[in-house]
């Protein structure tokens, strides 16, 4: 079973992402949605400077998102226009609920960059978890989309700012798999000096 919300060990042990493309309705609720957002909010934040930024992307916004990534896209890559563009309709328009988390480092703090950024990402995985206790799966996808400098533009990204992913969360359309783990061994080590 993925995604066991028996205990928090449990949840961990199982914790499994679903493919947003086959996600379905229902997705949360608004006041599921906030409280998968203030869930996520809880993370580690040195400095509490709370270098980032979630922007909710609603049903009816689904198309306009499709139309700036396409634009987005022939603009970078001019030999694209009159090309299929299906999979960035897709992409804009897959599962019930989209969140784009966005890192917004503030400049001139003591905190260090990456510390900031790894708040984001952080921020990221709450959000999934968050999902998952409240019985939805959840999916973070980057790609292209999150490296375009337009569409970080459109979300309101500033100078100095990313998307660090968009966020699909819906019901499970399709049986969750397992994919492959790392082997514990290849990636813990003693310090050994």
């Amino acid at each position: 079973m993925f995604n066991d919300t028996s205990s928090l060990r449990a949840h961990l042990a199982t914790r499994r992402s679903g493919k947003a493309r086959d996600m379905v309705a229902p997705g949360p609720d608004a006041a599921t949605l906030h409280d998968i957002i203030a869930l996520a909010l809880r993370t580690p934040d040195h400095g509490k400077l709370a270098p980032w930024r979630i922007v909710t992307v609603a049903e009816d916004q689904r198309e306009t998102l499709a139309t700036l990534l396409k634009q987005a896209w022939v603009k970078e890559n001019p030999g694209a226009a009159g090309l299929d563009l299906s999979a960035l309709d897709q992409f804009a328009h897959q599962a019930p609920t989209l969140l784009v988390l966005l890192s917004t480092p503030v400049e001139g703090s003591k905190i260090p960059l990456w510390e900031q950024q790894m708040s984001a990402g952080a921020v990221g995985m709450n959000l999934l978890h968050a999902a998952h206790a409240l019985g939805f799966v959840g999916s973070w996808l980057t790609g292209w989309a999150a490296y375009s400098p337009d569409v970080a533009a459109a979300f309101g990204a500033r100078v100095g700012d990313t998307i660090v992913g968009y966020f699909f969360l819906g019901t499970a359309g399709a049986n969750l798999s397992e994919r492959p783990r790392p082997e514990y061994d290849d990636v813990v080590r003693d310090w050994d000096i």
